[in-house]
């Protein structure tokens, strides 16, 4: 299993909209959302607000069996949720489809783990 710890701006004035995607996301599209993640191979997301001098952003955890495979599959998936969702992450936090094809926005630097 692989895991991933990242960061996103939440664009001036979108932060509005990010609360009501994640509403969405967790309200009346959560299963949309679950079937998603599940096609991408994603076991768990994990998403935090984080307000600081330079703005409002986001930092996520993932984890999936394939972290490129996921990502290239929000880039390029043809399902209707899915272009929905990258719309809506696109718009808000100013990612590409591009900058989600690869390679992964970040490097895993140090990993522990107890047990």
């Amino acid at each position: 299993m692989e895991s991933l710890s990242w960061f996103a701006p939440i664009l001036p004035g979108k932060l509005d909209e990010w609360k009501s995607l994640i509403e969405e996301i967790q309200g009346p599209r959560q299963e949309e959302f679950r079937r998603s993640r599940e096609r991408m191979g994603v076991t768990r997301e994990v998403l935090s607000h984080a307000q600081t001098p330079q703005g409002d952003f986001i930092a996520v955890f993932h984890e999936a069996d394939d972290l490129n495979r996921a990502f290239q599959s929000v880039a390029t998936s043809d399902h209707p949720f899915d272009e929905w969702f990258r719309a809506k992450i696109m718009e808000i936090h100013g990612i590409s489809a591009e900058m989600l094809q690869g390679p992964l926005p970040a490097t895993v630097i140090f990993d522990y783990k107890a047990g």
